[in-house]
């Protein structure tokens, strides 16, 4: 395997388990803060975060096939200057800012504060960019074969970015109550 993609290989796989534990662990010893952790996000929008998290899941699938599968290193430019080198800088962002976000939320319901509240919208704004930047960079890689798997992928970054960058990014941290 490619030392790029292996390096993409570790990072989802040491980023999606601390994900994975940093979503689970304070819900399992902290349920009392699951509910306030959504801020001002009344229940009809909640409505419309579920099933958008699962697309961004499924989404997230779709192009991370594409890239470890489809994707050779050694031929991968995206906007013709940049390597496979950019695409695990921003499942870095992505995952470590993700991983971030539900422990700095529970802080912020135990013990509220300016500066962590302008370090979780810190951590969201890294994660929402990111995923643009994800979308930028499917949208500018070259080569994009095959185009069935290239074009799930960008729909699965569009899903993906619509939940980092547009509701966690932007629609939480405005109803979160301060």
């Amino acid at each position: 395997m490619h030392r790029q993609k292996l390096a993409m290989l570790v990072i989802i796989l040491v980023g999606g388990t601390a994900v994975l534990a940093s979503y689970i662990y304070p819900v399992m010893t902290q349920p009392q803060y699951v509910e306030p952790a959504w801020g001002g996000v009344t229940p009809e929008i909640r409505r419309f975060y579920v099933p958008s998290m699962l697309l961004a899941a499924s989404g997230y699938f779709f192009f991370t096939y594409f890239l470890l599968f489809r994707v050779d290193p050694e031929e991968a430019r995206v906007a013709g200057r940049f390597g496979f080198t950019v695409l695990n800088v921003l499942y870095l962002a992505i995952l470590v800012g993700s991983a971030l976000y539900m422990p700095l939320t529970f802080a912020m319901v135990a013990q509220p504060s300016m500066p962590l509240w302008w370090t979780i919208r810190g951590v969201l704004a890294v994660v929402g960019l990111a995923s643009l930047g994800l979308i930028g960079s499917l949208l500018a890689v070259r080569p994009r074969r095959p185009s069935w798997a290239y074009w799930l992928a960008v729909a699965g970054s569009v899903t993906f970015s619509f939940q980092t960058a547009f509701l966690d990014m932007l629609v939480w941290p405005a109803l979160y109550p301060l």
